[in-house]
């Protein structure tokens, strides 16, 4: 873990909303990050005396924050797999029952269902996970569904009542009343005194019972992370800067770390709303929201290794363990529905106009109004049908713009926490990883294997040729992928040298890299160990980063 011991004095870190200086973000918190260490909280601060004498003077609720979190990754070594207790937290983006387990590229509920079997024969009390027998992720959505869901629209008086997990306002009180002045200022003005109103509810209880969507399935709860509070915009509360946390945020936060005894949370994709809590940039106090909620509780957070920026965030404002997952699988967007029929519309335009020019008029209607059906004269600008005269010039840039369209990588579904890909889709993402040019390590840099087969990088090249060196690289890679990915049989497919060092390139880093995903489960479980997650780059492995692979470790912020 790593202490933050600052080159500024307490009162000016308080006062800065930035929270560190520039130089202390470099050498406390961005170098750190390159050694795989967990980032905590400011402790020692440099302070000037009347004699002008330096000293670095500890605070000391920072100080037990550090020590808090440093005892609490220790006892995960410590603590005995069927007596650890464990919370698992899905997102809700924005806050509907449609979007529970919402996570860029990431199946959630197989994720979470694949982690939790993992679990489970890891020795976890995981207790009956709905779905988890039958592989069921749907089975699992439902009933935390049918535990409230926290969706607005959706939330009946008898699931608020039925929820058996319920924080009695005077216990909420109690925790409340710990929090610093500031923080608890904040938040009786936004949403009045303790317990509030959101989601809290009085049948039993006419001094009310907060609710917390959640269920405890033996030592493990798995719950729908807290709005942030609801309005015409939840999109934007979500990453609210000034909005504190509601009373319901907090206590169900307070409720996983006093009451149930949680010794990790795992918050599973991205990305939640802990880290957008207000408060400082990095170098938190105990004003600031994420700390307020999470204190001195391990975090683990599986997390898309292309999104380096919002996955430093959790890094730095909520002191998480990042276990980096691979992207979504991927594929060439081709060409469907108008899309389709247009493009073969032009191929007769062109032969027409070579053969029989007097059904030219016919052909170019239909070409304009299946543009007007795509939309595309709105996106090349077109108020108007072009004249005759000026007919032919307009197709240069649709076919251009088919090109494009075609060409696009898309994502081809979701990805599942410790599936390496398979068959097609190892196929085609191999074959988008090697679109760009690699520049690997700093130490080799080699074309994408479509330059190497002759595309223009400019993009300049036409429709046809793009199709045709497209159908090349994937049947040369197809071709490999069917030797079992043998690096030695490379020969047999090509005698170009260039294109003959990209094959072996992807039969000796892509594919081994790919297959490593199969560890990011076991990563995390490594975590919930205590255990030390080593660090790697970040970045999309579609823009030549290659070596962002495996997935699996704490990534660190680069150049993306």
């Amino acid at each position: 873990l790593q202490g933050l011991c600052l080159t500024s004095s307490r009162s000016k870190w308080a006062a800065n909303d930035d929270g560190l200086s520039p130089l202390d973000v470099a050498t406390q918190v961005a170098v750190p990050e390159f050694d795989g260490r967990i980032i905590t909280v400011p402790f020692s601060f440099k302070e000037i005396d009347a004699d002008g004498l330096i000293s670095y003077v500890p605070d000391p609720e920072r100080c037990a924050r550090v020590a808090g979190l440093a005892v609490n990754h220790a006892n995960l070594r410590r603590v005995a797999a069927p007596d650890k207790r464990l919370a698992l937290v899905f997102s809700a983006y924005p806050t509907k029952h449609s979007r529970i387990g919402n996570a860029v590229g990431l199946d959630t509920p197989a994720s979470a269902l694949a982690l939790l079997g993992a679990l489970r024969d890891a020795g976890y009390d995981i207790g009956e996970v709905p779905g988890l027998a039958a592989g069921d992720g749907d089975a699992l959505m439902h009933a935390l569904i049918e535990r409230g869901g926290q969706d607005p629209d959706w939330l009946t008086d008898g699931q608020l009542a039925g929820n058996p997990i319920r924080i009695p306002a005077a216990r909420y009180r109690d925790w409340f009343a710990t929090l610093p002045a500031e923080l608890a200022d904040a938040m009786v003005t936004h949403w009045g005194p303790p317990p509030g109103e959101l989601f809290v509810d009085r049948s039993r209880d006419p001094d009310g019972e907060i609710v917390v969507a959640a269920m405890q399935s033996g030592n493990t709860v798995i719950l729908v992370q807290p709005p942030r509070g609801f309005g015409e915009n939840p999109v934007a509360i979500y990453h609210d800067p000034d909005l504190p946390p509601s009373h319901h945020y907090l206590a169900t936060y307070l409720w996983l770390r006093h009451e149930f005894g949680a010794h990790a949370v795992v918050h599973l994709g991205k990305h939640g709303n802990l880290e957008w809590l207000p408060g400082k940039t990095v170098g938190m106090s105990a004003v600031c929201g994420s700390d307020a909620a999470l204190g001195d509780l391990p975090l683990i957070y599986p997390f898309l290794v292309n999104d380096p920026g919002e996955g430093t965030q959790a890094k730095r404002r909520a002191h998480a363990t990042l276990v980096d997952h691979l992207i979504p699988p991927m594929a060439r967007a081709e060409s469907y529905g108008d899309i389709a029929r247009l493009e073969q519309l032009l191929d007769e335009h062109a032969n027409i106009a070579a053969l029989d020019p007097g059904k030219l008029p016919a052909i170019r209607q239909q070409i304009w109004t299946l543009m007007r059906a795509a939309k595309m004269d709105h996106d090349l600008g077109l108020a108007e049908r072009p004249e005759d005269d000026s007919f032919d010039d307009m197709l240069l840039h649709v076919d251009g713009w088919l090109c494009e369209i075609k060409d696009v990588q898309i994502r081809d579904g979701l990805h599942v926490l410790g599936v390496t890909p398979e068959g097609t889709a190892e196929l085609d993402l191999a074959l988008a990883i090697l679109r760009a040019g690699q520049l690997f390590g700093g130490e080799q840099h080699l074309p994408g294997l479509r330059q190497a087969l002759g595309l223009a990088e400019d993009g300049s090249d036409e429709r046809g040729r793009v199709d045709d060196i497209e159908e090349r690289a994937r049947d040369l890679l197809a071709r490999l992928q069917a030797t079992g990915w043998d690096a030695d049989r490379v020969e047999e497919l090509t005698d170009e040298p260039a294109v003959a060092r990209i094959l072996r390139f992807a039969a000796t880093e892509v594919v081994p890299r790919l297959a490593g995903t199969a560890r990011e489960v076991d990563q995390v479980l490594r975590a919930l160990e205590g255990r030390f997650i080593a660090a790697g780059p970040s970045g999309s492995p579609l823009r030549g980063l290659v070596n962002v692979l495996p997935t699996g470790r704490n990534f660190y912020s680069v150049d993306p």
